[in-house]
């Protein structure tokens, strides 16, 4: 039984919602996205309340229900608040340089990195060492972060490379001389 499925998505003041078949529609303050929803499950609209129903016998419905909930959710909070991500350059002359869509990266390799963001996604970076992403798009936002983490990704033995803010890197110990 999918419990994530059950839970109502509330819909927040100055958020329309179009709901044709099985088709999806959410706009608000910062942008409009669409979802076509599964046809094993269905979506209702009352009273400020998304619901989702769909099949109880059948586990594939149950599963797509929670996807389903999950990503209408994500719409109603990216058209209204959007979502971030920040990312922490740690390295000996680690640098990033955000002009409008496009990102200079600079990680000890031979040459600078160039990475073109895609038009839903806002950069910036506070300070040579920080990089903040923003977007409507929860999954579009994550897969940016996760493509720029993967240009250096921190190594355990000095913590060097491009890590998520939040991120903790468990350290390994190095290797000790032998005889000594």
């Amino acid at each position: 039984m999918s419990r994530i499925a059950k839970n109502p998505v509330p819909v927040p003041a100055g958020v329309q919602i179009k709901l044709e078949a099985n088709l999806i529609e959410v706009s608000g303050s910062k942008h409009k996205m669409a979802f076509a929803i599964p046809a094993t499950v269905s979506a209702s609209h009352a009273d400020n309340i998304i619901t989702i129903s769909y099949d109880e016998s059948s586990t594939q419905s149950m599963a797509l229900a929670g996807t389903s909930r999950s990503l209408i959710n994500n719409m109603v909070i990216g058209v209204t608040t959007g979502f971030q991500k920040s990312l922490t350059l740690i390295g000996v002359g680690y640098r990033a340089k955000a002009t409008g869509q496009k990102l200079e990266l600079t990680l000890g390799f031979s040459h600078p990195v160039f990475y073109d963001l895609p038009s839903s996604i806002e950069v910036e970076t506070p300070s040579q060492t920080e990089i903040v992403l923003k977007s409507y798009d929860k999954q579009a936002l994550g897969q940016v972060a996760a493509e720029i983490r993967a240009f250096r990704p921190p190594e355990p033995y000095k913590g060097k490379g491009v890590r998520y803010t939040d991120e903790v890197v468990r350290r390994k110990e190095a290797k000790k001389a032998a005889g000594a």
